[in-house]
């Protein structure tokens, strides 16, 4: 019988006497529990980003065949945790709220042609040694240049709000297009792109790919850098984020550019990396925020 930590009616003391445990050893459990989520996790991050179409069932399947033999309920758990569903499906990291106004989506056999006609944003998962964070991303469609990005402990909008402000001050575009989450139909986030001209365009619910050039990006950057690293803090994570996203910017070539890189074909040379400069020539502009109860919680 297990210990529960959060019992609001009998103390760790008073389950551990009962029990005959030490309270050291309910405690050892419960960062073992943690651990073997945040392994579970980092798994199940990696076969989504391999085939985002695998629901609960066959995502505890595939965790078995890698000596995982989990609970379907709890796979489920940690998904929702992630903000991730099978894709026929869109990655619910950001939440729809029903009092928000939904636009339309705009690009429907959309041509793009230019520059600064289309950005997007979107919100994804970054894991930890211990715990994780949250990365927002704002992308010019045509050229791929990612043009402001930030980290955060929590989902909150404000840290899409300071980072879509920063990439307004590289240029505007005719479309912004984003997912329905709360985050970006929020009336603070909305408000500033309304206010600058901009037209807004959301994804249609349940459609994983009307935003696929960021989807493409989530890929590139966890493939090329997040897991080829082991982030120990918030801190080493935005230290490496950083590096990766000049390095993206302004030296990777791009197939579909003709192998120009991104700087390039926006028209930016030398670029300052979004989200502030490397070895701290530059003040970082990311969100470091203390954990809301509910994150602290899970890291």
């Amino acid at each position: 019988m297990a210990v529960e930590l959060n019992n609001p009616s009998i103390s760790v003391a008073r389950q551990c006497e009962l029990l005959g445990l030490g309270r050291s050893s309910a405690y050892y459990r419960r960062r073992r529990d943690d651990a073997d989520n945040e392994l579970l996790m980092r798994l199940i991050d990696r076969q989504y980003l391999e085939t985002p179409f695998y629901g609960v069932r066959r995502m505890t399947a595939q965790l078995g065949r890698l000596g995982h033999e989990v609970n379907y309920k709890r796979v489920r758990r940690l998904m929702r945790l992630m903000g991730l569903e099978a894709v026929y499906q869109k990655p619910r990291l950001s939440q729809k709220n029903p009092d928000h106004k939904v636009y339309p989506y705009l690009l429907r056999d959309v041509t793009i042609e230019r520059t600064d006609q289309v950005w997007s944003t979107d919100i994804t998962y970054i894991p930890m040694r211990q715990g994780w964070v949250y990365l927002v991303a704002i992308l010019d469609w045509f050229s791929r240049y990612v043009l402001a990005w930030e980290v955060s402990v929590t989902l909150d909008s404000s840290f899409c709000i300071s980072t879509l402000q920063r990439a307004l001050s590289l240029g505007t575009p005719e479309i912004f297009n984003s997912d329905q989450g709360s985050q970006f139909t929020s009336r603070a986030f909305t408000g500033v792109l309304e206010g600058a001209d901009i037209r807004i365009s959301m994804d249609g619910r349940r459609r994983a790919y009307d935003n696929i050039f960021i989807e493409r990006l989530w890929r590139t950057v966890k493939y090329e850098e997040v897991y080829l690293r082991d982030y120990q803090t918030v801190a080493e994570a935005v230290y490496w984020l950083r590096r990766y996203f000049s390095f993206y910017n302004d030296l990777r070539l791009h197939q579909s550019l003709d192998y120009r890189t991104p700087a390039e074909v926006y028209g930016i040379r030398g670029s300052v990396p979004p989200g502030g400069a490397v070895n701290g020539s530059a003040a970082t502009s990311v969100a470091l925020r203390a954990p809301s109860a509910a994150a602290a919680s899970h890291g």
